[in-house]
């Protein structure tokens, strides 16, 4: 059956040939039924190979289980944006979003819908599932047709060519594909979440900037009033020039602290649009002016060790690595002494015409026969190839072993610096803050008792100012920090970048004890 189909399906395409250029060059004989049953074994094995279970396109082009994984890790929805109606949803979602008041979970999920930078990720995806369905077909057979003409003779010769060790190889060849394709998976779901941990860093810089910014202009106005005060205080003599300029340095200190909170408010502006692909419009996002309030229980550092190692999707695609080299390393033993291996099937028809006593005599000659072509590595008999391979696994093999140790390493360091925060975070809410505002409370009660002076009172105002800087830059800290301990849970850590240093604490520190 197989051999019928595919001897008529090439007498036709020669008919069609034959009928197409008869007139201009001239008629040749076709392929006769003897030539084709010649190919017949290599028929049957293309055949049954092509049977056997050639690779089709999956139907929801690979994003199954990109969308398990977004959806178990951070509760949200992925698509591939492939026709104009998925751009539409995606597009009427997310204009829907950013309509709201932003928050960390809204602008993950608009990042997820709107990156351009994902959407390319997933096409990788696509182009890895393409190369996966070709790399999963036979090789197909070449036919070649030549003819030569001469004075009173030409020749016709007709070959099929097949690349046999291709055919041999194929099944060890398409798991090898499909191993590589599960790989672009991975790779897809680690870009998923990257692009989340991007835009919840960029969100957290966004609203800390605005915190930082709110609080620092209502601390300017009280410190413009302090230096106008002190101003007409000076010019009654009831304070001296030194006070003055310690008043005045701080209004001085306070207002730079607040231009460089405002450009950085833009700059972490700039950065969350770029972190959720908007544009126009959709970039007017309502975003918060304060951090949310710190979890109760913080995680413990046998959990992040221990889910660091088991989920972390760069391992897994360095473990995925490890077994693609090693089929590839036993497919290039089994074929290392045969590069390539060729089975051409020839049909060769000779016409020449003499005249001989003045009579014409026409002499015909039909060849069949077919040629088998191979090379064979007569200098290093596949050894290099043998050895390059071998090197490439062992060099996965320690690498992957060494990427398991830094996971582990980088797994505590983001739990140290994740509790580190916390704490420190922790102690500006339930300590300095509240002593703070005792302090301010009672130095206020004792000014307007005439048992503290105004210098106490000022000095007073200054450090609660800074200590409110700092307890938002330590908060700030710790949701960055939280978000880079998912990254190093699960993966996903590319795009972050160390916190800010705090500027706060230096400004005017040493001026508060001079009072």
């Amino acid at each position: 059956m197989a051999n019928t189909s595919f001897s008529r399906s090439v007498r036709r395409w020669l008919r069609r040939k034959h009928q197409a250029g008869s007139k201009a060059a001239g008629s040749y004989p076709l392929p006769n039924r003897a030539f084709l049953k010649s190919l017949a074994p290599l028929a049957l094995l293309t055949t049954a190979l092509l049977n056997s279970g050639c690779a089709r396109f999956s139907p929801d082009a690979g994003m199954g289980i990109v969308e398990a994984a977004a959806a178990a890790e951070l509760g949200k929805d992925v698509v591939k944006i492939d026709d104009a109606v998925k751009e539409a949803q995606a597009a009427e979602r997310v204009t829907q979003l950013t309509k709201q008041r932003l928050t960390v979970a809204s602008a993950v999920q608009i990042a997820l819908l709107n990156n351009k930078g994902l959407q390319a990720a997933y096409n990788e995806l696509g182009i890895s599932e393409a190369q996966m369905v070709e790399a999963s077909l036979p090789p197909a057979p070449t036919l070649a047709v030549g003819r030569l003409v001469w004075t009173g003779a030409f020749e016709i010769e007709r070959q099929i060519i097949q690349n046999v060790l291709s055919l041999l190889t194929l099944p060890r060849r398409r798991e090898i594909a499909e191993a590589r394709f599960r790989q672009a998976q991975v790779r897809a779901v680690e870009a998923t979440l990257r692009t989340a941990a991007e835009a919840s860093r960029a969100y957290y810089r966004a609203v800390a900037s605005n915190d930082a910014a709110k609080f620092l202009a209502e601390a300017q106005t009280s410190a413009k009033t302090v230096s106008e005060l002190a101003k007409r205080l000076g010019e009654t003599g009831a304070m001296s020039k030194l006070n003055q300029a310690r008043e005045h340095v701080f209004y001085a200190d306070i207002s730079s602290q607040l231009a460089g909170a405002r450009l950085q408010q833009r700059v972490n502006r700039e950065r969350l649009v770029r972190a959720l692909g908007v544009w126009g419009a959709a970039t007017a996002l309502r975003v918060p002016d304060k951090l949310g309030s710190l979890p109760a229980n913080p995680k413990t550092l046998a959990w992040v060790e221990r889910e660091a190692v088991a989920r972390r999707v760069d391992l897994a695609i360095a473990r995925m690595e490890i077994d693609i080299l090693a089929k590839e390393l036993g497919l290039t033993r089994k074929t290392r002494f045969i590069n390539a291996l060729e089975v051409t099937g020839i049909s060769t028809y000779e016409k020449e015409r003499k005249i001989e006593g003045g009579v014409a005599e026409v002499e015909k000659t039909r060849k069949r026969g077919f040629d088998i072509d191979f090379q064979i590595p007569i200098y290093d008999f596949g050894e290099s190839r043998v050895r390059l391979a071998e090197e490439t696994y062992m060099r996965a093999v320690n690498r992957l072993v060494e990427h398991a140790v830094n996971v582990r390493s980088e797994a505590r360091e983001a739990y140290q610096n994740y509790r580190g925060s916390y704490d420190i975070a922790r102690h500006y809410d339930r300590e300095v803050l509240p002593l703070r505002q005792i302090i301010s409370d009672e130095t206020l009660l004792n000014y307007n008792a005439m048992i503290r002076d105004l210098f106490e009172l000022l000095a007073d105002a200054r450090a609660r100012i800074l200590a409110n800087v700092q307890a938002i830059e330590a908060r700030r800290d710790f949701w960055l920090a939280s978000v880079d301990l998912q990254a190093a849970i699960v993966g996903g850590r590319g795009g972050g970048e160390a916190s800010p240093a705090p500027r706060a604490a230096a400004a005017g520190g040493g001026e508060a004890a001079g009072h």
